[in-house]
């Protein structure tokens, strides 16, 4: 398991009204949506550059489209 650890965020006072009424919709903490908000970021960008290093690879490769020599 991972070592969590804080953070300190500064918002507007209506965005973190509006977060703690969200929260309390889903059952859940503002930490615990911003918390998924962030991993969810974080994956989305591990994601899209995991797909990037793997099409340049491709690209570096080559590809063969079955046409003969001219």
């Amino acid at each position: 398991m991972a070592v969590k650890q804080n953070l300190t965020v500064q918002l507007e006072t209506g965005t973190i009204r509006k977060a703690k009424v969200l929260a309390a919709k889903r059952g859940t903490s503002v930490s615990a949506l911003v918390a998924a908000q962030i991993e969810q970021s974080v994956a989305a960008e591990d994601a899209y550059e995991a797909a990037r290093r793997n099409a340049l690879e491709l690209l570096e490769q080559g590809f063969h489209l079955g046409g003969g020599r001219l």
